[in-house]
């Protein structure tokens, strides 16, 4: 089992940045790939960031690349999502998970465990 608490959201002019953390805790956490989602209301969660074990290589949705950069660090058990240039259209619930596979998973089915998310709000 892990445990993950994320941490960080908030209110925010568009054009600014947040950094969330995610917490984890129970087994191994360099043992799990990474990964951030997002849902708006009346949406689908969204797949948004994944890292691997070790944080070796990243991969992102075309729709946050090149502002949003997720990073981990194994000693403290927690993972990472800087957001820059955030937009209106950011607003969402941002979720993290763990998967225990050696891919990058980018759908919600590659994940075995869940936080309860954070809300990020963009005002215009």
């Amino acid at each position: 089992q892990v445990q993950l608490v994320e941490s960080g959201g908030g209110l925010v002019q568009a054009g600014g940045s947040l950094r969330l953390s995610c917490a984890a805790s129970g087994r191994t956490f360099s043992s799990y790939a990474m990964g951030w989602f997002r849902q708006a209301p009346g949406q689908e969660r969204e797949f948004i960031a994944v890292i691997t074990r070790t944080g070796a290589a990243t991969h992102y949705a075309d729709s946050v690349k090149g502002r949003f950069t997720i990073s981990r660090n194994n000693a403290k058990n927690t993972v990472y999502l800087q957001m820059n240039s955030l937009k209106p259209e950011d607003t969402a619930v941002y979720y993290c998970a763990a998967s225990d596979t050696y891919v990058q998973p980018t759908t919600r089915t590659g994940y075995n465990y869940w936080g309860q998310g954070t809300q990020v709000t963009v005002s215009s």
